[in-house]
């Protein structure tokens, strides 16, 4: 390894036979599926003549927070195509994997939008609203450069697929589960795809990787952070371990480190060394907090015996 650092072109230049070579591996794994098959459409009603109540929802209060925030998360992909097109290009195989992520990221609102109206999961009246408000504030990555948009994605997606995954497990429906499931399988073959690319960058460049990695995982955030109200609704979602500070720790931030063996890279200059240091520092702060939490919520379970 040596300390050799590139312009962001020369990067996605560099990268791209590696990205052509996952995206055609993308394209046999992918699994073609239809929202409209993981809808119950036989409980559907009019609207109309019976309007929405809430007492109508099979769900619990905390599995549709948890459902509300997954889909608006999901809704605000026009934001997201922009990001990547502006980080990616739209050019050779960065711009087909861009069109195809988008195209394959469509699929989730849609059919969550859909189970949701036609089970009256949540209020469609409030939800649709939280689509516009979401939609009208975007999201802004705020100019990350490829490299970091790369490292980005690759443990955000991982996120998304744990917390898509662990609400379907929440929700006492194995319809939702199923729908969830599916969603969670895309985010997975997407991960992958990221984290694939991040190896190569580490490769290709690694004191840049690493310092584009450390930047990421310390200011970390899911897409969905506009979303109203969204810290208290991600306590919420913590508190019922469908996504945490533990989780983050162990099953997302932890073992993407290890697949990149990051801790292990040789060659690194200062700055890469630095940058190094300081995932260390947080990932045992990280550890620490989550240990805290998770004492809290021992201590509210023993006092409700």
């Amino acid at each position: 390894m040596t300390s050799l650092r590139l312009t962001l072109p020369e990067i996605l230049l560099e990268l791209e036979p590696t990205a052509a070579n996952n995206l055609d591996r993308h394209l046999k794994m992918a699994k073609e599926w239809m929202p409209h098959d993981y809808v119950p459409w036989s409980q559907g009603r009019d609207f109309d003549t019976e309007p929405y109540e809430p007492g109508q929802s099979t769900l619990s209060e905390i599995a549709q927070i948890a459902f509300e925030v997954n889909l608006l998360t999901e809704d605000n992909l026009p934001s997201y195509h922009r990001e990547i097109v502006e980080g990616f290009g739209r050019d050779g195989a960065w711009g087909t994997w861009v069109h195809r992520w988008t195209a394959e990221e469509g699929r989730h609102a849609i059919v969550m939008r859909d189970y949701l109206t036609v089970t009256r999961g949540v209020d469609p009246v409030a939800l649709e609203r939280g689509r516009m408000q979401q939609m009208e504030t975007g999201y802004d990555a705020a100019g990350k450069p490829a490299l970091q948009v790369l490292c980005y994605v690759a443990f955000q997606e991982l996120a998304t697929r744990i917390s898509h995954r662990n609400t379907g497990l929440y929700i006492d429906d194995p319809i939702a589960d199923k729908l969830l499931a599916r969603v969670a399988a895309d985010e997975n073959l997407h991960m992958v795809f990221y984290r694939d690319l991040v190896t190569a960058a580490l490769e290709l460049t690694p004191s840049q990787t690493v310092i584009a990695i450390a930047e990421e995982v310390l200011g970390f955030e899911m897409p969905g952070t506009g979303i109203t109200d969204f810290g208290e609704k991600a306590k919420i979602i913590a508190k019922a371990g469908i996504y945490d500070l533990r989780i983050h720790h162990d099953q997302v931030v932890t073992p993407m480190l290890t697949h990149w063996g990051f801790f292990e890279l040789e060659g690194l200059d200062a700055e890469g060394e630095q940058a190094r240091t300081k995932v260390s520092e947080f990932l045992a702060s990280l550890d620490e907090m989550a240990r805290h939490y998770e004492q809290k919520a021992e201590a509210r379970k023993a006092a409700l015996v």
